[in-house]
């Protein structure tokens, strides 16, 4: 009996039946694999698979419960567990005595789906690819994306049953198209069920969580996840929640960076509204205002790592802000609201630094050409 109680894929505590339950099952185990587990102890009239949350449980059926009992034997007193593809699998007796047709959770339809994201880089899908994905098939009420045992998750709510079947029965165990996920991204594969859930619960706008039925729901502060883990992007950081603020810090200041040329960057791709500079941690800092949150994303992506000035002279290092609307008291030459015409220029502020060094040459006659950056979209070499 030693050896029973010592094997930890064995809860004993029911009484015996010919019906098995099975966990830890590889993916979409089979009603062939799991006859083919069943067969050297008698006859398996009848299978359940793919049942359970993470769908990694099933059920199997003897002819006769003696045959049930060879199995439980077999394995409890063997030092070889129970296997499927090499994965050791978990037995008991189930507490019901024969396997009926009743739908489980994850077979009754309903207007919420529980998507798995299968894939090495799965984790690593945005929150408005899935966006992308589901709302060809109807509008997405709500999207939350977590991380399980069984990977990256995510819940998503439609309107109503009818179109959640729809998209479940056209994406399930299709791949991420590979043109809306980025180039070194291998294949992202959805395996879909129904969740048992109705209408998510969404407090803040982030990247793990979006309704998309309340502009007004605030953004959340930071982009911890409902874990407490910090999600990690493509280059091993901590992802940032959008905003139409952006916050420059600039490296390798051979020459000297002005307000207007840092208007003339990024005013390029959209119309700039504030601009605050500020020195800190003995560099130059500054923020950049823009109307919405799509022209900030379209100038982040352009200029993140390029240089004002041809040479490698001062590079841009571009992040999110946490404001939302800059409070320009003064315009001069560290600060400039351009939303209010013809403002008389205040005299500069001294500097709690004293005054600053300039370069030992002059700056080239004209930063990098934006313009043709811009149509470019890489600066040449």
């Amino acid at each position: 009996m030693s050896s029973v109680s010592s094997q930890p894929q064995f809860r004993l505590t029911q009484p015996p039946s010919k019906v098995l339950h099975l966990r830890n099952l590889p993916w979409e185990c089979t009603e062939e694999e799991l006859v083919e587990l069943g067969k050297p102890f008698g006859k398996v009239v009848n299978t359940k698979c793919n049942v359970g949350p993470n769908r990694n449980q099933a059920f199997i059926e003897f002819a006769d419960l003696n045959q049930a009992i060879a199995m439980i034997s077999y394995y409890a007193s063997s030092s070889e567990p129970a296997q499927v593809r090499g994965k050791t699998v978990y037995l008991q007796y189930s507490n019901r005595q024969e396997i009926v047709n009743n739908k489980t959770t994850a077979d009754v339809g309903g207007n919420v789906l529980l998507v798995t994201i299968e894939g090495a880089d799965a984790r690593l899908v945005s929150i408005d690819v899935l966006h992308l994905v589901f709302s060809a098939f109807g509008f997405v009420h709500k999207i939350t994306t977590f991380e399980k045992t069984a990977g990256f998750q995510a819940l998503v709510q439609f309107s109503d049953a009818e179109t959640a079947s729809s998209a479940k029965n056209a994406l399930d165990g299709r791949n991420i198209p590979s043109y809306l996920l980025p180039e070194h991204l291998g294949p992202c594969t959805l395996r879909i069920t129904y969740s048992a859930h109705t209408d998510l619960s969404v407090k803040f706008q982030s990247h793990r969580s979006r309704d998309y039925t309340n502009a007004n729901l605030p953004v959340a502060p930071s982009a911890i996840d409902a874990n407490g883990m910090f999600s990690v992007g493509l280059d091993g950081k901590k992802l940032e929640p959008e905003s139409n603020v952006l916050l420059a810090s600039i490296e390798n200041m051979q020459y000297a960076v002005t307000l207007d040329v840092l208007h003339m960057v990024f005013s390029s791709f959209g119309p700039v509204q504030k601009i605050a500079m500020f020195d800190k941690n003995g560099g130059l800092q500054a923020l950049i205002q823009y109307p919405d949150v799509q022209t900030a994303v379209v100038a982040k992506e352009a200029l993140e790592g390029h240089c004002i000035y041809d040479g490698g002279f001062c590079k841009l290092h571009l992040s999110y802000s946490r404001h939302s609307d800059l409070s320009i008291k003064v315009n001069n030459d560290r600060s400039r609201d351009y939303t209010i015409p013809n403002t008389v220029m205040m005299n500069p502020q001294p500097s709690i630094l004293g005054q600053q060094p300039s370069a030992t040459h002059g700056p080239p006659a004209h930063p990098y050409p934006w313009s043709s950056f811009c149509s470019n979209n890489r600066p040449s070499a």
